[in-house]
């Protein structure tokens, strides 16, 4: 005997519709993430590629593209104050301070040599530098002139706060006493009589002035 419940016809499994609200729902759900995702990526990936100094670039000293080296960096707005990689290095710039080894280049720091508003200027000190004298350090410098005994008149202070482009250390012919030779920018009224001493063989002498220029 067939009963009431085997009479009724089985419910068919229908394929959903576009239409389908429940559908729709899911394939906005799936684009908002796959947007997201994309989105984050992005954010993850906006560095830039800016030149930093390869090794530190002294005050004057020309800057080419064999002086820098390219790092990737998020530097968001400030971007156009810098160097970036895709561009060419200006032609016949030099640093108008110290870049030390690894700072980024900014803009700002490039410039002509007659921009520089201090020279570098060479020295031989015979006694041992100070340890905190070191580039982009600030020295006194003292200066004795000869006498007429053949010996040299009391110490002066020629320089306050002179800051130091470069250092190398130097020894004589047979190995025996060392001295070091610096460079210590010096503006233009200061120069005259720098070199005047310098030419009349005046002892020089060098001092750390943690306090910079005076």
């Amino acid at each position: 005997m067939m009963t009431e419940a085997s009479s009724v016809p089985a419910a068919r499994l229908r394929k959903p519709s576009w239409r389908d609200p429940r559908l729709l729902i899911g394939l906005l759900l799936v684009v908002a993430s796959v947007v997201s995702v994309v989105a984050l990526v992005g954010a993850a990936d906006s560095t830039i590629e800016v030149y930093a100094a390869k090794e530190s670039i002294s005050v004057g000293q020309k800057v080419t593209v064999d002086s820098l080296v390219k790092v990737r960096v998020r530097l968001g707005d400030a971007e156009g104050a810098y160097l970036v990689g895709s561009a060419e290095v200006p032609a016949d710039v030099v640093a108008l301070r110290l870049l030390p080894k690894g700072e980024l280049v900014a803009r700002s720091l490039l410039g002509r040599a007659d921009a520089l508003d201090r020279k570098p200027a060479a020295l031989t000190i015979d006694q041992p530098l100070p340890k905190d004298a070191v580039v982009g350090s600030r020295v006194d410098v003292w200066v004795s002139l000869p006498d007429a005994h053949n010996g040299f008149a009391e110490a002066k202070k020629m320089l306050t706060g002179a800051e130091i482009a470069e250092l190398t250390q130097a020894s004589t012919a047979l190995g025996g006493s060392k001295s070091t030779q610096l460079q210590v920018l010096v503006s233009e009224s200061e120069l005259p009589p720098l070199l005047s001493a310098l030419a009349n063989k005046a002892k020089v002498a060098v001092v750390w002035n943690p306090g910079g220029k005076a």
